[in-house]
């Protein structure tokens, strides 16, 4: 496995090493790789659909059930973004993103403390997320998408989106300077 830094502190780009003939490929990736990043043990393995143009999040879980996830696209491509929540990191508030693809093989991993959400560039877009603590729907929370301190780039233009679709849910989320501070240590 090839871990790239980001510009977050604990997040990283994952490629793993890839095995192939003309027939295809097998690439994998480890418990012990997992747990060197500080995820902990599966917990979940969740898959979403979307068509061009959804954006998701950004989400994340309060603790105790904050989660670590590692995260990669499937089926078509995504522009997967995380926001370091993590009061006393120095990349607080700060964004990344990264191209996820199949092509590309790229995983994200995505520490505790993170807000995660991403937008599908193509129809019927399949990502996949390996999640390290249970589903706990009475702590999850999120950021708005268009915080306007953290400033996001989606590159709508870009990928000629014209009408990004969000759901209800992810609209109504606060900007970051009127959340609580969920996360005041580097976890």
């Amino acid at each position: 496995m090839n871990k790239i830094e980001t510009n977050l502190k604990d997040c990283y780009i994952l490629e793993l090493t890839k095995f192939g003939d003309n027939r295809g490929y097998f690439e994998s990736i480890t418990k012990e790789e997992l747990n060197s990043l500080g995820f902990k043990d599966v917990m979940q393995v969740s898959r979403s659909k979307s068509v061009k143009g959804t954006v998701r999040g950004m989400h994340f879980q309060k603790n105790p059930y904050s989660q670590a996830k590692c995260v990669s696209c499937i089926q078509g491509a995504v522009l997967d973004v995380v926001i370091d929540l993590r009061k006393n990191s120095p990349s607080y508030g700060k964004y990344t993103s990264v191209l996820l693809t199949p092509e590309n093989g790229r995983m994200l991993y995505v520490p505790r403390g993170f807000a995660h959400g991403f937008l599908a560039l193509e129809d019927d877009t399949i990502f996949e997320y390996y999640v390290d603590n249970k589903y706990a729907p009475d702590y999850e929370d999120g950021v708005i998408y268009n915080d306007s301190d953290i400033n996001i780039d989606w590159q709508f233009d870009k990928y000629n989106i014209k009408n990004p679709s969000f759901s209800e849910k992810d609209k109504k989320y606060k900007k970051l300077k009127d959340l609580p501070d969920y996360f005041e240590e580097v976890l």
